[in-house]
């Protein structure tokens, strides 16, 4: 995954905090953070992954798995951090506008009631 500047120089455990809140209320995830996931975010702060980015990515992902058919089974929930992995390295190698994402945000806000 590419490194870009943090904002602000955001401390590791805010980062931490905030990123794990978000993944703990994204929805098709257990709402359960583990160690693992504690030290994916701390990984990804160290890696001077942007929180937005990540976040972006997670925001992403949800999106994609809410625009499957309607009679495509089930996909099961999601127990780790880790799933969001690909999402979060595409998100950094590719140049998409932040207006983007703010779709992505607000569709979720009407599909699901997501921030």
């Amino acid at each position: 995954m590419e490194s870009i500047p943090l904002e602000h120089g955001m401390e590791q455990r805010e980062y931490v905090r905030q990123f794990l809140e978000t993944y703990r209320t994204t929805p098709g995830t257990a709402g359960v953070v583990r160690r693992p996931d504690r030290l994916l975010a701390a990984q990804l702060h160290e890696r001077r992954v942007p929180l937005e980015a990540a976040e972006n990515a997670l925001a992403l992902a949800t999106m994609r798995r809410l625009a499957r058919p309607a009679d495509a089974p089930p996909l099961g929930t999601i127990r780790s951090l880790a799933y969001f992995l690909p999402a979060i390295e595409e998100v950094l190698q590719t140049s998409v506008s932040p207006e983007y994402y703010q779709h992505i945000r607000r569709k979720l806000q009407r599909t699901i009631g997501v921030r």
